[in-house]
């Protein structure tokens, strides 16, 4: 994959850049702002995935997420993952908030997994969304109203959808048969009144209303 990096800390944009060559892929451009950012992709062409950490000059603020938003205003869908020191829940429900998919929080202190980031990348490239375990958690718990309905067994499903992982991944984690996984991620899909459409995909709007987020409007 062609891979567009943003970290203001050298050290840390160097040993992203090696990881990710590590596993296989190209960086294209590793740059040191928001405003390198969104110049890289620009220059670029649509990349297949941006990496950006959150808090970046210039304003030293939010400036990697909001050059993210605005990259996926330009370029609807592109997949974005974004890295953090800390979990930030209104971060996470803004990147969120367009209900497409193709997006990734994680604490970089988890980073250093390998395979792990690999996996999310990938899954994030892919359309998928991806949260850190710990943010993912938390964000569940925080909004328990429209998921009261949700069995304990369904409410570890959802915690598995809302860090990206596929059927096969749930499957694999809670040592479940694919029938039962399938049959648990529809029963949440109908609980939570999610109905299939062409325009819509669930799993991210079952993230959303898992956060207390409206349904997004076509």
């Amino acid at each position: 994959m062609r891979i567009v990096l943003a970290d203001d800390s050298a050290l840390v944009r160097e040993g992203l850049v090696r990881l990710i060559a590590e596993l296989g892929h190209e960086v294209v451009a590793a740059v040191g702002s928001a405003t390198e950012l969104l110049a890289a992709v620009r220059e670029q062409g649509r990349p297949d995935v941006v990496v950006s950490d959150i808090r970046m000059p210039p304003r030293g603020a939010d400036d990697g997420l909001v050059a993210c938003l605005e990259l996926r205003r330009e370029l609807p869908g592109l997949p974005c993952v974004l890295l953090s020191q800390h979990m930030e829940r209104a971060y996470a429900e803004e990147l969120l908030a367009d209900g497409r998919g193709g997006v990734g929080y994680l604490l970089k202190d988890r980073v250093t997994d390998i395979a792990a980031f690999g996996r999310a990348i990938e899954s994030v490239a892919a359309g998928g969304t991806v949260l850190d375990p710990e943010l993912a958690a938390a964000l569940v718990s925080r909004h328990r109203d429209p998921l009261e309905s949700l069995t304990p067994r369904e409410r570890e499903v959802l915690t598995l959808m809302t860090e990206g992982r596929s059927n096969a991944g749930i499957q694999e984690t809670l040592v479940l048969s694919a029938g039962a996984v399938e049959k648990h991620v529809t029963s949440i899909f109908a609980k939570l009144g999610l109905v299939a459409t062409p325009d819509d995909h669930r799993r991210v709007l079952a993230v959303l209303t898992s956060l207390g987020a409206r349904r997004p409007s076509a």
